[in-house]
């Protein structure tokens, strides 16, 4: 049985690859992020272990004692710890931070791709067994979205494109083809709490980036995402069709038609 790893962030991207795996026949491993992974994935995988910040390094022992050599890196770190007093107590994580020529998504997650590689490891897609996530092009649920609402939706998508392409974010809020956020290290979650203290009846769009890169930042919805949007208001939620994972699909599209919010993927 082959064993595949997983650096596993939070929320239930890595508990749902996890399952997939184990479904397909694949041993897995995980490192497990004390404070932001959830404890369900020790039931979904054959091997886990939880490493704090400031020892991230020794999963290289880890995954070599394990006999991995194929890895996955799912979920997010909380963006506040890039800014933890932790990151400087491990020597990789303090090495590329202090060598990247920034800190955008991609480049950090390139240059642990590349110490992974330096030690024999591969990063791999993330989007492995999870093909039953991504919606096809079409309306998910609700009404059919007015001429204004898409108007919104095509500025939402060539802007969310922009920002994906210079790796701010890959999520914008918008009414009236006015920006009201553009999401960057706070997450989706924060941006929609602004957006709804600026604009209630706003349109969120979340996209790709131009050359999405599949190992990491995979764009996500889910019933949180849902949950807060009706919170704050918001009229509609396009996605890209085909580009971005949809967790907890069902649930999530029910509470959007008790409450009236639009969800199409474009």
């Amino acid at each position: 049985m082959e064993r595949l790893g997983l650096i596993a962030g939070n929320r239930k991207f890595p508990l749902i690859f996890a399952e997939g795996a184990r479904r397909k026949g694949y041993a897995v491993v995980a490192i497990a992020i004390k404070k932001d992974t959830s404890p369900e994935l020790k039931n979904l995988v054959d091997k886990i272990y939880w490493l704090g910040l400031s020892d991230f390094s020794s999963m290289f022992e880890i995954f070599k004692k394990e006999g991995v050599k194929n890895v996955v890196m799912a979920g997010q770190i909380s963006p506040v710890r890039l800014f933890s007093k932790e990151i400087s107590k491990d020597p990789l994580l303090k090495e590329i931070l202090a060598t990247v020529k920034n800190k955008k998504a991609d480049t950090i997650f390139r240059a642990i791709a590349d110490k992974l590689k330096e030690r024999g490891f591969n990063l791999i897609d993330s989007t492995m067994f999870m093909e039953d996530y991504f919606p096809k092009k079409g309306l998910l649920i609700g009404e059919n979205p007015s001429p204004e609402i898409w108007g919104d939706i095509n500025f939402g998508v060539e802007l969310a494109k922009e920002m994906g392409r210079l790796d701010v974010g890959q999520t914008v809020a918008v009414k009236d083809k006015a920006i009201a956020a553009v999401e960057a290290l706070e997450g989706t979650d924060s941006l929609i709490r602004r957006a709804g203290k600026i604009a209630r009846g706003f349109t969120l769009v979340k996209v790709s980036k131009p050359n999405q890169d599949n190992r990491f930042d995979i764009p996500v919805v889910g019933l949180n995402t849902v949950k807060n949007l009706v919170r704050s208001g918001a009229r509609c939620l396009a996605i890209e069709a085909g580009k971005t994972l949809f967790i907890d699909k069902g649930e999530a599209l029910r509470l959007a038609r008790r409450k009236g919010l639009i969800v199409v993927a474009v």
